[in-house]
């Protein structure tokens, strides 16, 4: 969830069912949107799935929107949202859309339904705490996890605040895991990985 995410989306140009979710973030107050330049990597890599996404952090739809936007037909969606309202009312606004799944929880319910072909983590798991997250459990040999919201990398190791950004570090060095930092935008980045045979 980008701050301010939900602003990116002003005079944009986008598939309809993105503009009934930024309605949906506008109505709730809901500024934390997937912004614009991910909804669109979002749409390109779902395109790559044959069997099943995962999303945690569902928000007010939108990544979820852009996802659906991308798949393939008969690729199911599963996506995790921690608030209740806003859980439900996304449900309601992708209730016509076959195969499309909005939990109620926290991110951990992800792992219920692992692996996945591609999963994004937007709401929750961490490399460097004790959340229990492990890329090897959750994505297909060949799937490919998300992780966005960084800033460029400007240097090597990367820095966030002064300090070694952990959580960046431990992404792109994981060994199993294959990855990349892509920027999106001149001030947002996204990690892509894909789980080692």
């Amino acid at each position: 969830m980008s701050i301010s995410g939900t602003q990116s989306y002003a005079g944009a140009d986008v598939p309809e069912l993105v503009t009934a979710a930024v309605n949906l973030a506008v109505e709730l107050g809901f500024t934390s949107s997937c912004r614009l330049e991910q909804g669109r990597l979002l749409t390109a890599l779902a395109s790559g799935a044959t069997n099943v996404i995962g999303e945690t952090g569902t928000g007010c739809g939108v990544g979820l929107a852009w996802l659906v936007c991308g798949r393939r037909p008969g690729v199911r969606i599963v996506s995790i949202e921690r608030d209740a309202e806003r859980a439900d009312r996304v449900r309601r606004l992708f209730a016509d859309i076959p195969d499309v799944e909005v939990l109620t929880g926290d991110w951990t319910l992800v792992t219920e339904q692992a692996p996945y072909d591609l999963l994004v983590l937007d709401g929750g798991g961490s490399l460097t705490d004790d959340s229990g997250i492990d890329p090897s459990l959750l994505v297909h040999p060949g799937g490919t996890v998300v992780n966005d919201d960084f800033t460029p990398i400007t240097q090597w190791p990367p820095v966030h605040d002064g300090a070694v950004d952990a959580e960046r570090l431990a992404w792109l060095t994981h060994p199993g895991l294959l990855a990349t930092e892509i920027r999106v935008a001149p001030d947002l980045s996204t990690i892509v990985a894909t789980r080692r045979p």
